[in-house]
């Protein structure tokens, strides 16, 4: 569809992704309350914050999961929020790659069925979905184990699996929700220095929520969310500092 690569639309700024005063309630709980973050393209962005501070609500919000209750997402000049599920759920497929603390894999199927599926799920030839997974997996130490169950790998290289997945369909923005959570340390590292560096080769945009502060030290930017509005993390450093 148009809105996703037409160079010429208008653009309201030069970031690739923002929320803008967004608001979002469950049921009388309010998650945001007027959070407002710009994200550049290229940028590693660190979102922290406490247990329901709303830090993933944030981020879902963004990825156009769901939308704000009041207040705007704008990606790439657009407003996100104001497209309907359809349009939203092709974004996802197409310009967006996703990771979760608990990978999300399908385990009765294959390392590669699980990496070739979002290619599949967009219409691409099975050959060439099967073919692009597989050349993923030397990249993140998983070569091998293509044709392996995703329900018998170890936590460090199911979750390599689920970057393999989230990075196939090469996406603009990979949004990551507490990827290394369920990680030891040495996994969780090895996660994220798979992450950011294929990030930057690909040249994509990563927006990451992690309440782990060595996690978040891979960012280029941090901010932190707490009451549902959002403080660069350096402001408040800047604020304590005497």
């Amino acid at each position: 569809m148009t809105y996703l690569t037409n160079a010429a639309a208008p653009r309201a700024h030069s970031y690739l992704i923002e929320a803008r005063d967004a608001h979002k309630s469950f049921g009388q709980t309010p998650a945001l309350a007027g959070a407002t973050l710009t994200v550049s393209g290229g940028e590693i962005m660190a979102i922290m914050g406490p247990s329901g501070s709303g830090k993933s609500t944030l981020l879902h919000c963004m990825a156009g999961i769901f939308p704000p209750d009041a207040g705007e997402i704008w990606f790439r000049g657009r407003r996100l929020d104001a497209l309907d599920d359809a349009e939203r759920t092709e974004l996802r497929r197409t310009a967006f790659g996703f990771v979760f603390q608990f990978g999300q894999l399908v385990p009765e199927l294959t390392v590669a069925d699980n990496i070739a599926l979002p290619l599949l799920l967009s219409k691409a030839g099975r050959k060439a979905a099967y073919a692009a997974a597989n050349d993923w997996l030397p990249r993140l130490g998983i070569g091998g184990l293509g044709r392996r169950r995703t329900g018998e790998l170890s936590g460090g290289q199911a979750q390599r699996v689920a970057l393999a997945r989230a990075l196939v369909g090469r996406p603009e923005i990979v949004f990551a929700d507490e990827p290394t959570g369920s990680l030891d340390t040495l996994a969780g590292e090895m996660v994220m220095d798979l992450l950011v560096g294929i990030a930057r080769e690909e040249g994509a945009t990563v927006i990451l929520v992690t309440h782990d502060s060595r996690v978040a030290a891979y960012a280029d930017r941090q901010v932190l969310v707490r009451d549902g509005r959002v403080t660069d993390l350096a402001e408040v450093t800047a604020r304590a500092t005497p």
